[in-house]
């Protein structure tokens, strides 16, 4: 069946329910290049406005899932997933895929790289000397099955609706529409064919979703949607107000996760990654202790053959930035708060970002948070050391971070996971 697309924009602008027809075709049509950019765009701003119910996400989502190819998972364990909304110093996925995976489950995490204040697991791995991310179906499913775990790059094949669509909807002012968000992460992560889907779906400033009402409907639409396509899934909404660990970059962020592989590391990274692996193996159906496996040592030798298996070497030196910058307290006392977002954009300022999708990264720029809120500290201790190979770059990060943090007052944080939303 045939549409005409200013029909379909039309119904939408006037906030009719589309039919599954109108979004199979839509889809499809745009999919091919039958429908043009300017008219998916006007489509997509309707859809910011005047939002889609569950059943029109769904198909939404179904539609896109149908416009590629579709991953058949079979090894001999549960495959789980985890998908993070994206945020500052969020390093997760590297210590948990291989602590869940020496759980006892599979742990095929296609993931993407960043874009903005918000860092990339890709770009995060690539400054590991050797390591690759681009990886074919069947060395997908080789490692998982020879390994457990593999983080790499989607497939070309899988999605390619949500990809044209994603680029677009980035130069159209349409991002942050919820219906759009959540069909873009459920159609790649439901094509990619894990049985069980964990959500991290952060809230505060360095998030997408600012605060916690928007978050919620969020994590619910995604929520949705896996059950609708029979996905085991749950969503924990966890705070974004203050940089995840210490480390915000690439190869500094490495550097972390491989403290806590090893038993140590900062105190919230390991308390989300063991929440995060306790959610998966539940879903999975996995009776496992991953406090316990993560101190025991057993992640980290999966997480040496994980980067082995993809040609990296997990004893390389990891690159470190040539310059250094370091920004002092200008006065003693308790630092109260430190702004997620402004520490982000300093780090994307370095050189650890990019502003467009065909950027490059330095491995070596970022951030490290010597304090976090509630330390105790003297006037011209160090707060903060920034990291570059570009020194003309530290001016305007540190213009960034004017303002980023108080000392004196109320600490401002509250509980890392807020909440859980089940399927």
């Amino acid at each position: 069946m045939s549409f005409s697309a200013v029909d379909v924009i039309r119904a939408k602008r006037d906030g009719a329910v589309l039919s599954d027809a109108q979004i199979d075709w839509v889809i499809d049509a745009y999919t091919r290049g039958a429908v043009a950019d300017e008219q998916m765009s006007a489509l997509a701003m309707a859809i910011f406005f005047n939002g889609m119910t569950a059943a029109e996400t769904a198909r939404w989502t179904q539609a896109m899932i149908s416009s590629g190819e579709r991953l058949s998972l079979h090894v001999d364990r549960p495959t789980v997933d985890k998908h993070s909304t994206g945020g500052v110093g969020d390093k997760i996925t590297l210590p948990l895929a291989p602590l869940v995976a020496a759980c006892g489950a599979a742990v095929p995490q296609l993931s993407g790289r960043g874009l903005g204040h918000t860092g990339g697991t890709l770009d995060k791995l690539e400054s590991i000397p050797g390591w690759r991310a681009a990886l074919s179906t069947s060395e997908i499913m080789a490692q998982l099955s020879d390994v457990g775990a593999v983080v790499c790059a989607a497939t070309e094949g899988l999605a390619p609706a949500d990809r044209k669509l994603y680029a677009l909807r980035d130069v159209t002012g349409t991002v942050e529409a919820i219906p759009l968000i959540a069909s873009s992460i459920m159609s790649k992560k439901i094509a990619e064919g894990a049985e069980s889907l964990v959500l991290d779906v952060k809230v505060g400033s360095g998030a997408f979703m600012k605060d916690l009402a928007s978050a919620r409907a969020l994590a619910e639409a995604l929520v949705a949607i896996g059950v609708e396509h029979g996905v085991k899934i749950s969503a924990l909404l966890t705070d974004m107000s203050v940089p995840l660990g210490r480390a915000v970059g690439n190869a500094v962020e490495v550097a972390e996760s491989v403290d806590v592989l090893r038993g140590g590391g900062p105190a919230d990274v390991v308390e989300l990654t063991v929440a995060l692996a306790a959610e998966m193996l539940s879903l999975a159906g996995i009776s496992a202790d991953p406090a316990a496996v993560l101190a025991s040592g057993e992640a980290y030798e999966v997480w040496a053959r994980m980067i082995r298996a993809q040609g990296g070497d997990p004893e390389a030196p990891l690159p470190v930035g040539s310059h250094r910058h370091v920004v002092e307290a200008p006065t003693s006392g308790v630092l109260s708060s430190l702004d997620a977002y402004a520490v982000g954009v300093a780090a994307w300022r370095l050189g650890a970002g990019r502003a467009r999708k065909e950027d490059p990264v330095q491995a070596g720029a970022g951030v490290l948070c010597l304090a976090k809120p509630g330390d105790e500290v003297v006037a011209g201790q160090p707060l903060l050391e920034l990291y570059t190979d570009t020194p003309d770059a530290v001016p305007a990060a540190l213009s960034t971070l004017e303002g980023s943090f108080t000392i004196g007052g109320e600490v401002s944080t509250g509980p890392l996971v807020i909440d859980t939303i089940r399927g």
